[in-house]
């Protein structure tokens, strides 16, 4: 990228092989977002007793969950031990971290060990993520660094784009544990390559590290989910569902009260007060909690109330994926031509119409309107997160744009599970109080299983000879039933966001703020 006498590069301060260190962080960052879009695809096989582990619908969810509140909960700190000890050096162990825990769950012998070794998948993927941003801030020349942060980021649309399709053929030639497996190979080439090609650097004054606070929101973020998904999954009569979900919150509350008084937080919540900030923050967390929880129930559907093979599930997700390839990247001019609020307003309302229009889907509607759902809906999120984006880095001083990179990313990924969690308890209570009638009669251990979730239902059915069709009928009345109560909310948690778009998004003539309180010393290693 050097340039003829006169040009601005001509001084490049950037590395001699960016580009191709560049390449290696898109490597590991690709292992860490393929994981969860291939997990989609496996869900029902993971619900089969007999091709799978037998996991109920909770279970499937903390399988998801126990990944994305680890790696929520470690990203700020192991972004400051990064900077202390190596960047290189902390993004060599992640990796090895994250492939030993994929071959952990590629080889668990029940729900709760797959449970335990994603959560370990989840350390491994906090350690990688804030030290790849860090190793771009300091390998590319400043001039080159929007540019470079642009790839980085593109590399999550190809991992959405790839990962169903790979977990689809996986699942169709091989063993569930394959698709989790497949991470060994390229966590191998990951660490080789970035052990010949990535320099090593240190920040020379790291944060220090916030251990109550890591402690608390883990602690909060695990026992609100947990009280969540026990509630959906039992019945939200119990004690214990609320008594999580008050746990929760309060742990959460005194993180927040913690951080505000901490010289060292990991998160520092004051950056809330400004609202260029603050409100693209809670747009990206109002959409991903819509968006995976609706992900979450639409892999159901697609398999077991359509009956479409993983192969073709991963398939019918392409022109989501798709239209985020073809519309992400040209969604930058659009804002400059006519602002972020307008067009993440646009992004807003076509991602809440997709959503929607799940509720007047069913179990015979043709499947192209199904594709055209998915297509809406991926154009909608295309325009969302660049101007979202765009505010939170303008909101920022330049030097402190991993900060705010860190908690965009923290935050979508709290929202998403959490809109698994929310999203699934419903899709459970619903599906439990419409098959009731139905299951009347039935052997006790079927009863109990087609009570449990719609997987269920499908198990049952093929022990019980001529009535299994009446009872694969109900279990898809039901759940289609729940997917439409599950939709409309998740149409109302991303309708919140235009709300939050037309009154605090900064429009065209949004001026650059760089605020007091977030340029202290102390969030240096929050990169």
């Amino acid at each position: 990228m050097g340039g003829k006498p006169g040009m601005e590069l001509h001084n490049n301060t950037g590395h001699p092989r960016r580009w191709a260190i560049l390449g290696v962080l898109v490597i590991s960052l690709l292992v860490v977002v393929l994981d969860n879009t291939i997990l989609n695809v496996a869900l029902r096989t993971l619900a089969d007793p007999v091709h799978g582990l037998g996991a109920t619908q909770g279970q499937l969810e903390w399988a998801i969950n126990s990944y994305t509140l680890v790696f929520a909960g470690l990203l700020f700190t192991f972004g400051v031990l990064g900077d202390r000890v190596g960047r290189k050096r902390f993004l060599m162990v992640g990796l090895a971290l994250f492939g030993l825990a994929s071959l952990l769950s590629a080889y668990s012998q029940g729900p709760g060990q797959l449970i335990a070794a994603r959560a370990l998948m989840g350390v491994g993927g906090a350690a990688i993520m804030p030290v790849t941003l860090s190793i771009i801030s300091n390998v590319f020349d400043p001039r080159e660094r929007g540019r470079a942060i642009g790839v980085w980021a593109g590399a999550v649309g190809l991992a959405v784009a790839i990962g169903p399709i790979l977990g689809g053929a996986l699942l169709e030639h091989f063993w569930w544990g394959s698709v989790f497996l497949i991470n060994v190979p390229v966590v191998i080439a990951g660490v080789v390559l970035v052990a010949l090609l990535v320099p090593e650097s240190r920040d020379p004054r790291p944060g220090r590290i916030d251990m109550l606070g890591v402690l608390l929101s883990v602690v909060g973020l695990v026992s609100l989910s947990y009280g969540i998904i026990d509630g959906g999954e039992h019945g939200f009569g119990r004690p214990l569902a609320w008594g999580s979900i008050l746990v929760g919150i309060a742990v959460l509350a005194w993180f927040v009260q913690h951080e505000r008084s901490s010289d060292h937080p990991s998160l520092d919540v004051r950056l809330f007060k400004v609202p260029h900030f603050a409100a693209p923050v809670a747009i990206v967390g109002l959409v991903f909690f819509a968006a995976m929880g609706s992900m979450f129930f639409g892999s159901f559907y697609l398999q077991l109330v359509r009956g479409y093979s993983p192969l073709q599930t991963g398939l019918l997700f392409l022109p989501f994926a798709g239209a985020q390839l073809i519309f992400a990247p040209r969604s930058a001019a659009m804002v400059r031509r006519y602002g972020g609020r307008a067009v993440a307003t646009v992004g807003l309302l076509l991602t809440v119409v997709s959503l929607a229009a799940f509720v007047f889907i069913g179990a015979s509607t043709p499947i192209w309107i199904v594709l055209l759902v998915f297509l809406i809906q991926g154009t909608g999120m295309a325009n969302i997160m660049p101007p979202a984006t765009e505010s939170i880095m303008s909101a920022l001083p330049r030097e402190k744009a991993g900060v705010g990179s860190a908690v965009s990313n923290t935050v979508r990924q709290v929202a998403g599970a959490l809109g698994v969690a929310i999203l699934g308890s419903v899709l459970s209570a619903v599906y439990r109080s419409d098959i009731g009638d139905a299951l009347t009669g039935l052997p006790a251990q079927a009863h109990d299983a087609a009570n449990e979730s719609i997987s269920g239902a499908y198990a049952a059915a093929g022990q019980l000879g001529p009535a299994a069709p009446a009872l694969i009928s109900a279990a898809n009345d039901a759940f289609v039933t729940a997917m439409h109560w599950a939709a409309a909310l998740s149409a109302v948690i991303a309708a919140l966001g235009i709300i939050v778009v037309l009154r605090w998004m900064p429009g065209r003539e949004a001026v650059v703020v760089a605020p007091a309180p977030v340029a202290e010393p102390e969030l240096a290693g929050t990169v």
